[in-house]
Order: structure tokens, then sequence, then C-alpha cells
């Protein structure tokens, strides 16, 4: 049998797209050989998932998990190519059995997850690339965050948003209650004083700039500037904005008559960050009927 060495495995993977862990598999499992290595890569299908990875894969679904004693929840993206296959029963089912091993293992390492026990026999990554084979388009677990304190509540809207908060007191119910505010009026931080200073500054600047536009006195222009950074306080800070649950009445002042105050809260959002292909289908049709033409 020919030695696996590293230099082997990584032209295994920059022809395949697969991981290091599956091309170092496949070489020992041939001898050594890489051409049998690929055939058997394309037999298992596993190269039709590596072809696929290079999709970008923007959609999916927000899935949480929340230990037995109430302490410990995850929040996990797992993403896919479009929005219909994020609703697929096999896509959903492969997406909670990751939430849960995930959780059950304290991992949040998308590349460690992959290496977890799905069941069955197979890792996770086992597992993804068998439904990429199925389904027949690009899925990726991207992303996970481990929350843990007194009181944890988690709130996922349709499948796209999810949220995990944090409480001193309180219960359950009211974790989720403001995991759900934070679902729909995505504040940026809990408390006013949390708002970096650097960002305080830049509003700072843009409200003096409009105010001094106002030709009024100084000490106006002083006055109106507070006013604008103490309104943007309030908007960008979870305690301080409109309960949605009850517009009267603070997030603050409903967790405190909870005999509770918020410590964290995580927002995840199907896609946030990840670039989308931008398609113009005209421009895309006039390609194909000149391609046609020739």
């Amino acid at each position: 049998m020919a030695e696996i060495t590293a230099s082997l495995v990584k032209e295994l993977r920059d022809r395949t797209g697969l991981g290091m862990m599956e091309c170092k598999k496949a070489l020992t499992e041939a001898g050594g050989d890489i051409e049998l290595a690929i055939d058997n890569m394309r037999k298992s299908g596993q190269a039709k998932a590596a072809k696929k990875a290079g999709n970008v894969a923007a959609e999916g679904a927000i899935l949480s998990a929340t230990s037995a004693d109430g302490k410990t929840a995850l929040l996990l993206e797992v993403n896919s190519q479009t929005d219909f296959v994020a609703k697929d029963a096999n896509f959903t089912t492969f997406a909670k059995q990751v939430a849960e091993v995930a959780l059950a293992a304290g991992e949040t390492d998308a590349a460690k997850i992959a290496g977890l026990a799905y069941g069955d026999g197979l890792t996770v990554e086992e597992a993804r690339v068998a439904l990429v084979q199925k389904i027949g388009e690009n899925i990726q677990v991207r992303r996970a965050v481990i929350v843990t304190g007194d009181v944890v509540g988690t709130y996922v809207h349709g499948i796209k948003i999810g949220v995990a908060v944090v409480l001193n007191g309180g219960n359950a119910d009211v974790a989720r209650d403001v995991a759900m505010h934070v679902a729909a009026a995505n504040p940026a931080v809990v408390n006013p004083a949390d708002v970096a200073a650097d960002v305080l500054a830049r509003e700072k600047e843009i409200y003096a700039a409009k105010a001094r536009e106002s030709g009024k006195p100084e000490n106006i222009v002083e006055k109106m500037i507070e006013g604008s950074l103490k309104k943007y306080l309030a908007e960008v800070s979870l305690v301080e904005q409109a309960f949605v649950k009850d517009p009267d009445t603070k997030v603050g002042d409903f967790v405190k008559k909870a005999g509770a105050s918020v410590v964290s809260f995580v927002r995840y959002e199907v896609g946030e960050g990840i670039e989308k292909a931008v398609v113009d289908f005209a421009a895309e049709v006039a390609a194909q009927a000149a391609a046609a033409a020739k």
C-alpha cells in the first residue's frame, strides 16, 4: 500500500473539494490509489456533493435546541440553495438532529460538528453528503452558538429568524417573550451603556452636523444633539424598546415586573452576511440565445 502522505491527501482534496478527513479515509480504503479513491467517492455520492459545494447556499433554516434543565440552549443555522429545500422534510429532519447532537456535545464549531456522531453509524458530515446526494442541492452547517444561564428561552420565527435569551430570574415563558421581541425588533444591545463608544461618537457627529444646520444657538444645538442621542439609544437598546406584546411598556419594565433582568441575547437570521449572486434573468436568456445562434 502506498504511503498516505499529506501531499496526496491535498491532491485528492483539490480534485474533489472534500474535507481532509474524508480524503484521508478514502485514500486509506483505496490503498493509496488516488484514482481508485475518486472512483469510490463517485460511487458513494461524495463527488456529487463536492460539486454542489461550489453553489451558494444562502437560504436555509434556523433551529433551536434546549437542555432538559432549561439552562442551556443552542441556535444553529443550516443552509440550502433554495427556500423550497429548506422546507423539505428530509432537510428539516437532518437540521433538527444536528442541533440535538451539537447541543449534547456542547459544540459550536461547524468543522467539529461535522465529525460528531449523527446516528445510524454516520457522522454529521456523512449524513450531510447523503442528503446532498438525495436532494441535489448544496447543504451546509454554517454556524452555531450555545448560551447558558439562570433562565434561558428561545424563539424561532418561521424558519428564518432564531433568538436565544438569557435572564437572571424570571422563567422560561418570560425569556421566550423577550426572545420573540428580539426577533421582531432586532435590537443592537441589551442596555444603552452597551453601545460601543465609537458607534456613539459616530452617531453624535451625524446628529451634531444636522443640528447645526438649523442655525440655532449652540446651547439649543447641544440639547438637540442630546435628545437625538437619547432617542437613538432607546431605539437600539433592548430594555428601552417598547415591548411588542404591550407597546405601552418597555421591555426592561416588563422583565423587571417578572422579577428578572436580561443578561444577553443572540439573534440569528438565515443568510445574513452571505453574499448572494444577483442573476440578471434577461441577460442570462440573451446570452443563452446568442450561444445557441453560433
